[in-house]
């Protein structure tokens, strides 16, 4: 169960990274799926849930009930399984809590931007077609 917690923390971490990329690689090449409100709703959501935690200076939810499954399984936090192992190396890596924070923070100014460039790209869509 804590291996299938951390692929789901992964797959939270690519969606939060993939979709800046996503939506910088769509506005450049003129997508129309980047004027859609309801991806960009919940990619600023999800974005907006870690820059908070931070700034909080709370762990992930995500990393605590890793853990505590863990725990639970007479296991240490972080055991080394084939899948912990792997996915945990690309996913945790040691640096000071505040490096952290501010990484999110600034990931998380690329993402409102992003995301004002596509509102306004949208606007001026919606201008030029009535």
């Amino acid at each position: 169960m804590a291996d299938l917690v951390l692929l789901l923390h992964f797959a939270f971490v690519l969606f939060v990274v993939g979709g800046l990329i996503a939506l910088a690689w769509g506005l450049a090449r003129g997508a129309r799926w980047t004027l859609r409100r309801g991806f960009r709703a919940a990619h600023l959501a999800a974005v907006a849930w870690v820059v908070v935690q931070g700034w909080l200076g709370r762990v992930c939810p995500l990393t605590h009930l890793e853990n505590w499954l863990r725990v639970a399984a007479g296991e240490p936090p972080y055991a080394t399984t084939f899948l912990g192992h792997w996915v945990g190396r690309l996913l945790y890596c040691d640096a000071p809590g505040w490096a952290f924070t501010a990484a999110y923070t600034a990931f998380g100014a690329l993402v409102v931007l992003a995301n004002a460039l596509a509102e306004r790209r949208r606007t001026t869509a919606g201008r030029a077609g009535a």
